[in-house]
């Protein structure tokens, strides 16, 4: 039938506009598609586990304490002991991100490195210089053990234990952090710090209040520093607090520092010799050098001649982890070859036959920096350790120089 131009330009425009209602719904299926796309991603992103999450980056393979544990105490493995203090101080570590991160109870990291052990935070220690919190105090949560049907606290299982971090170079601890490196570096003592001091009181506190042999203090890197001083401290005034140090930091680092200080002293010294002066000048200049050169020792604490740095310390033994591959801490297990004559020497080799330290050494062959001083490690599944030296004399003349310092007279800025 044949239709007029009004008919045909009237189904024209239906199916002109049919078609652009159909274009219209698909872009808009589409535009909705693509946003619905782009929130998935957003949520996922969101909801993607931390790196630093207990169940990402934690041990694996590890039970919780149960019921068994009162028939057979995990505690009582050196293996499992050493991987839950060290989740422990790696908890400290996340207490200051979730600090400086704004984190709050129903996000927080930290928590998770210490809830699977039935331990609870019981006091952070903070370092009044900038607000950053370099330690704290956990001890056991024996509300949270009778839940899981743990009656009583494990054999070997500490009722608190003082956890100290390391440097950690993020956000404005870095500055503080980093001082007290070099305090170590220049002194080899971290007395003068207001860590050693908060962390010294803190410690001797628990230890009054469950006993020292229910007590324990950990460290890492600089954190290990600390604790290895603090439990010396306390040892020589007759509390023996088990000490664990992953990554302490080597003296020998500390020296090949003072090292190069003194060589420019001796260089000076050359220097001055060479150039012409008169007869007077020479003899104040000599007088000078006397005086310079005394004043150059005196900047440094005296390491020799130390009487009886303090009684009953073969009682303290503490555990070191260390690394071959990392040269903050690597000096520990240098061969001493050659017999020293101790006659003049205190605590270089205990000579009733007590152990100095227990040494635990990691050899992977070379590893990067970041893994062999990396806390992870001492809780990873395919760990292998030496019990490389007991009773040596090198890692009693590395603690006697480490901890046997008194506070020096100059100290870093606080």
């Amino acid at each position: 039938m044949e239709r007029n131009p009004k008919q045909r330009e009237e189904e024209t425009e239906e199916r002109g506009g049919g078609g652009g209602g159909a274009g219209g719904v698909g872009a808009l299926l589409m535009a909705e598609g693509g946003a619905e796309e782009i929130a998935k991603e957003i949520v996922a992103a969101e909801e993607a586990p931390h790196p630093y999450a207990f169940h990402v980056s934690g041990p694996r393979n590890l039970a919780a304490p149960n019921w068994r544990d009162l028939i057979n105490s995990s505690w009582k493995d050196g293996n499992y002991k050493r991987t839950v203090i060290a989740c422990f101080i790696q908890a400290i570590y996340l207490l200051e991100l979730d600090r400086q991160e704004n984190r709050d109870e129903t996000n927080a990291l930290a928590p998770k490195w210490w809830i699977p052990f039935k331990y609870k935070l019981s006091q952070t220690l903070i370092d009044e210089r900038d607000g950053s919190i370099f330690g704290a105090i956990l001890e056991w949560d024996r509300s949270a053990a009778l839940a899981d049907f743990v009656l009583i606290r494990p054999s070997g299982a500490p009722k608190a234990v003082l956890a100290l971090r390391g440097t950690l170079l993020k956000g404005p601890t870095m500055r503080r952090d980093i001082e007290d490196d070099l305090r170590f570096l220049a002194w080899e003592s971290l007395k003068g710090s207001v860590r050693f001091k908060a962390a010294m009181e803190a410690l001797k506190s628990v230890a009054e209040r469950y006993g020292s042999s229910n007590v324990c203090i950990a460290g890492h890197s600089l954190g290990a520093g600390f604790a290895l001083q603090v439990g010396k401290a306390l040892a020589k005034e007759g509390m023996y607090v088990e000490t664990h140090l992953f990554n302490p930091p080597s003296v020998s680092l500390a020296m090949s520092f003072r090292n190069i200080g003194e060589k420019a002293g001796f260089a000076w010294k050359r220097l001055k010799s060479m150039l012409p002066l008169r007869s007077g000048a020479q003899i104040s200049i000599e007088e000078g050098d006397r005086t310079s050169g005394s004043g150059l020792k005196n900047w440094m604490p005296n390491f020799s001649g130390l009487k009886n740095p303090g009684m009953g310390l073969g009682k303290w033994v503490p555990h070191l982890y260390v690394n071959n591959s990392d040269y903050i801490c690597c000096s520990y297990t240098e061969h001493d070859g050659a017999e020293v004559n101790n006659a003049d020497k205190e605590n270089v080799r205990p000579t009733n036959g007590q152990v100095a330290a227990k040494l635990f050494v990691m050899s992977k062959g070379n590893q990067k920096f970041s893994e062999a001083h990396g806390l992870e490690q001492w809780w990873s599944d395919d760990l292998e350790l030496q019990l490389a030296m007991h009773n040596s004399k090198l890692i009693s003349r590395q603690l006697k120089s480490l901890y046997s310092l008194p506070a020096p007279q100059q100290t870093l800025a606080r």
